[in-house]
């Protein structure tokens, strides 16, 4: 039934006028408004890749420290003002090491080593590295470790690189330490300098590598603590063969220029 109240029916042009603008201005804001895309998030600012953690308070173990690439860091670090633990074979050779070298560091066998540090860099031979890591695989379960082994041969042309099975030390490491926080780092450094009192800095760039952002960061800070030192991240452990086997260029360097060669990392 057609409603008779209002009076006349209106006439199609206008019921057009009176309906189109009121239809318009009704729906188009709210159109307008479906349509509109959805404001995207805001984007967290990106970390500064120089904030790095306060390390001052770990405790850093270094397993053959007795060596010389070992008493070299134990001695640098030391200095810095960081807590060390030389770490031997023998508790013996290595509280010998640490009354040598002073600067507050303890000596103990590999486990104890491994036990009382929170960091722990593994600067064993070569061929001792599997055997070592394996046999303290329950001691390093849950630390952060720093690889700076370099799988090198030598022959009558001089040094070359070693491929491990595995792909390199510090993915053998990885391997060997399932339950560690494996990292790679400390490969390039000259053991003479780290180990001679009068060199007051080291003026190189430490690559290190890793899985974990909070433990690459961890290890940059450690070695930024070393005067004249960088820590500069380089990638992830699959990467490691390559940094582990520039040594054998650096040694070649240092025997044609009878230098202590390092690197530097340019526009970083």
């Amino acid at each position: 039934m057609t409603s008779t109240d209002s009076g006349s029916t209106p006439t199609a042009p206008d019921a057009a006028a009176a309906t189109a603008p009121d239809a318009a201005a009704a729906t188009a804001p709210d159109a307008a408004a479906d349509a509109a895309p959805a404001a995207a998030p805001a984007k967290a600012p990106a970390k500064d890749p120089w904030d790095l953690p306060d390390v001052s308070g770990l405790v850093v173990g270094v397993l053959g420290g007795t060596g010389d690439q070992g008493r070299g860091l134990a001695y640098r670090l030391a200095l810095a003002g960081q807590k060390v633990i030389i770490g031997s074979r023998a508790a013996e050779r290595a509280e010998t090491a640490a009354t040598e070298l002073g600067n507050g560091i303890e000596g103990a066998d590999n486990a104890e080593c491994a036990r009382r540090s929170d960091v722990i860099i593994v600067a064993v031979p070569w061929d001792g590295h599997a055997k070592t890591l394996e046999s303290l695989r329950a001691e390093l379960a849950g630390k952060l470790v720093i690889d700076c082994v370099n799988p090198l041969g030598f022959d009558k042309k001089g040094a070359y690189a070693l491929k491990p099975e595995e792909g390199s030390a510090a993915e053998q490491a990885a391997l060997l330490l399932p339950d560690s926080r494996v990292t790679a780092a400390f490969h390039h450094l000259s053991a003479v300098l780290l180990q001679d009192p009068s060199v007051e800095r080291i003026d190189t760039d430490v690559l290190v590598l890793g899985e974990a952002r909070a433990d690459t960061d961890l290890v940059q800070a450690l070695a930024s603590r070393i005067p004249g030192m960088r820590g500069i991240f380089a990638g992830r452990l699959r990467n490691a063969h390559q940094v582990e086997s520039l040594v054998a260029n650096l040694i070649s360097v240092n025997r044609r220029y009878k230098a202590h060669a390092g690197l530097r990392v340019t526009d970083v």
